[in-house]
């Protein structure tokens, strides 16, 4: 089967609810801690993408048993010292920035030199900023040109606490030394610029030796040894990340209605949300519950009749740092100047999706302007494409496969999008979600 799809109709209005696999970063943390956990951890609604299953056959090449029933799962910890350390060993990231950056943390003890590898998109991404402070615990890394995968991971027994300072606002960087901290001797502290805290969330609820105090502008995390991690019983709550495509193709439908169910709502993530009221979206929270330190309910969305342009504050950035692309989307259809800016972090992703989502745009017809991290795009209420577009050779990111996608499904046109596959990353029922959108 060919590996693109042709869409050439526009979805017209709908009332429909639906749920989404699971999240994908929660998925990722619980695999890498109940390896960890001292006896049988379950989950329920795990989410069975390529990255997550990356995950988990990294565990299990590092001697932790792995039984998988559908989207059920079962890890038999084997304790916080207990993996079984051999020579020779290559661990496979693929796609995922979060499985590569975070296991770096817990492998700093290993005896052996582990080598870390990944996808072609995943092996162009700096990981110079987790090998250096995880350098400062005592263990040793070789990185390929000084910043990129494959990296060499060469442990020790004697590691020491460290302070680190972490100013891009990145989860993962932040996790990588929490994770670090965890095999320490001492108390890590770490100041670090606000992002994703599903790490810490997950740790608290474990009633591991996690103190964080929130701070205006950062996070003052304090991570001590932890001897004894408990087994995790877990059911995923849906991916917000995920969610946010039909969001996007509620907002740019008109008389919709759309209701998700069950998602995850971490403050940290609901960037899209506040972003999607300023341009005019009517959003709801419904069902609110705290579960295990997260923030679930169920998402009532409704098309506008209206989208307004926005100035998007610089401080939503970290908490809609996945979903700008569907957000241009969005601006493009917006009355008015949307500017978006401090966006250099969009381009090292994996893809460089700052410049693809501009290149988009373009393709679409529609006015924007550029720097190195800023795009304003001149919206135009009443755009509608007729032309053929062909998107391809975008480092197959799954996030810029689904955003053309959506593109496709609310401004017509005849759009040939290529990689398919690369929804497996992330999402891999996404085009049979939307085909309950067709009918």
């Amino acid at each position: 089967m060919p590996n693109k799809i042709i869409l050439n109709q526009r979805i017209s209005n709908f009332n429909k609810k639906i749920s989404i696999p699971g999240d994908k970063s929660i998925s990722i943390r619980w695999v890498l801690l109940s390896s960890l956990a001292s006896g049988v951890s379950k989950a329920k609604n795990l989410l069975m993408s390529e990255d997550v299953l990356a995950s988990l056959q990294a565990v299990k090449k590092l001697g932790v048993k792995v039984v998988v029933e559908g989207r059920d799962c079962k890890i038999y910890g084997v304790g916080v010292g207990g993996y079984k350390y051999k020579k020779n060993l290559i661990i496979d990231a693929k796609n995922s920035g979060t499985l590569g950056r975070l296991i770096s943390g817990i492998l700093i003890d290993t005896p052996f030199p582990i080598k870390i590898v990944g996808d072609k998109s995943l092996s162009k991404r700096d990981f110079k900023r987790i090998t250096e402070p995880l350098s400062k615990f005592g263990a040793s890394f070789h990185l390929s040109n000084n910043y990129n995968l494959p990296l060499t991971i060469k442990g020790s027994k004697k590691l020491k606490p460290i302070r680190f300072f972490e100013n891009i606002g990145s989860a993962q960087c932040k996790s990588s030394v929490i994770f670090g901290g965890i095999k320490a001797t001492g108390k890590t502290i770490i100041k670090a610029k606000k992002s994703r805290d599903h790490t810490e969330l997950l740790l608290k609820h474990l009633k591991l030796p996690i103190k964080i105090k929130k701070k205006k502008n950062f996070d003052l995390i304090e991570i001590s040894k932890v001897k004894k991690v408990k087994p995790i019983n877990y059911k995923i709550p849906s991916d917000i990340s995920s969610s946010a495509f039909f969001m996007a193709l509620t907002a740019l439908s008109s008389k919709s209605k759309l209701i998700i169910k069950n998602v995850n709502v971490n403050p940290t993530r609901i960037g899209i949300i506040t972003i999607l009221k300023k341009m005019g979206v009517k959003i709801l929270l419904l069902n609110k519950k705290i579960y295990k330190g997260e923030q679930i309910s169920d998402i009532f969305i409704k098309s506008p009749r209206n989208l307004r342009a926005i100035n998007c504050p610089s401080k939503l950035n970290s908490e809609a740092i996945d979903e700008f692309l569907i957000i241009f989307l969005i601006a493009a259809k917006a009355k008015g100047t949307s500017i978006f800016k401090h966006l250099d972090e969009l381009n090292k992703k994996e893809s460089p999706r700052l410049k693809l989502g501009a290149k988009i745009l373009k393709m679409m017809g529609v006015k924007i302007t550029t720097t190195k991290g800023s795009i304003k795009i001149f919206g135009n209420p009443k755009l509608k494409i007729k032309k053929k577009i062909i998107i391809q050779k975008y480092l197959k990111d799954h996030r810029v496969f689904m955003t053309s996608v959506i593109a496709a499904l609310s401004f017509g046109g005849e759009w040939h999008i290529h990689d398919k596959d690369s929804i497996k990353t992330s999402f891999p029922n996404f085009l049979k979600i939307i085909e309950m959108f067709k009918k």
